[in-house]
């Protein structure tokens, strides 16, 4: 990070509230995961399902509309003035009514719902800075669903034999998880990949998850012709 340049803006870095996940050597743009936030009241809508479902559903709204933004493909100053249109409305709502269950006294701070509550409203600026700077996402759940694959690879490399063998591992496990977030087949792939040997040996820039169908298609062409 010494050698990023001083004139670009600070990184923006999504995380928990967690104290440990802020650097300290470099300036950043700490952003809250909302995921984290709405992950507290699932786990209490049993004892407290009417107010429970009112975060829910006014979360339910922020990511229809983040769904929208990011279906019509909109750049980050399209979709951030788009959430402050939308989103902004609601979450002021939702922020408001935070308050008012502790100011009217109608939740126990130290309960499971006024201990979620808590956590919203202690970290409401980092949890809504996607209502103030274009390119911060609503959460994080993208990066947390790569790093569960890392844990489990890390738990399954517990039983290779091998240097070599754990090697292939890494090599296969970032291969499967790249055809998942490409929406491939990474059995397909892989198939086609040995299918393929020599092909992928001259071009492999070619052989890629998100191309090698493109690739298959033209090598198809000359021999239907």
């Amino acid at each position: 990070m010494k050698l990023r340049s001083p004139e670009l803006p600070p990184i923006i870095k999504m995380c928990d509230a967690l104290s440990r996940n802020v650097p300290k050597i470099i300036e950043t743009l700490v952003a809250n995961c909302n995921a984290h936030g709405r992950r507290n009241f699932v786990k209490v809508i049993a004892n407290f399902p009417e107010p429970c479902r009112f975060v829910l559903e006014t979360f339910r709204q922020i990511y229809g509309y983040d769904a929208v933004a990011r279906e019509k493909g909109m750049a980050a100053g399209e979709r951030l003035a788009f959430h402050q249109e939308h989103s902004k409305p609601v979450m002021e709502k939702l922020h408001a009514w935070l308050e008012a269950q502790f100011d009217e006294r109608l939740v126990e701070p130290n309960s499971g719902l006024g201990r979620a509550i808590s956590y919203l409203l202690n970290h409401w600026q980092k949890l809504t800075l996607f209502l103030e700077k274009a390119g911060v996402p609503v959460d994080n759940n993208i990066v947390e669903r790569a790093l569960k694959k890392a844990i489990l690879h890390r738990k399954n490399s517990l039983f290779y034999k091998t240097r070599k063998g754990a090697q292939m591992g890494d090599l296969f496990m970032s291969l499967i998880h790249t055809c998942e977030l490409n929406d491939v087949n990474a059995f397909d792939y892989l198939t086609e990949l040995l299918r393929h040997t020599e092909e992928l040996k001259q071009n492999p820039s070619e052989w890629m998850p998100w191309n090698y169908q493109d690739t298959l298609g033209r090598l198809a062409r000359p021999a239907a012709a």
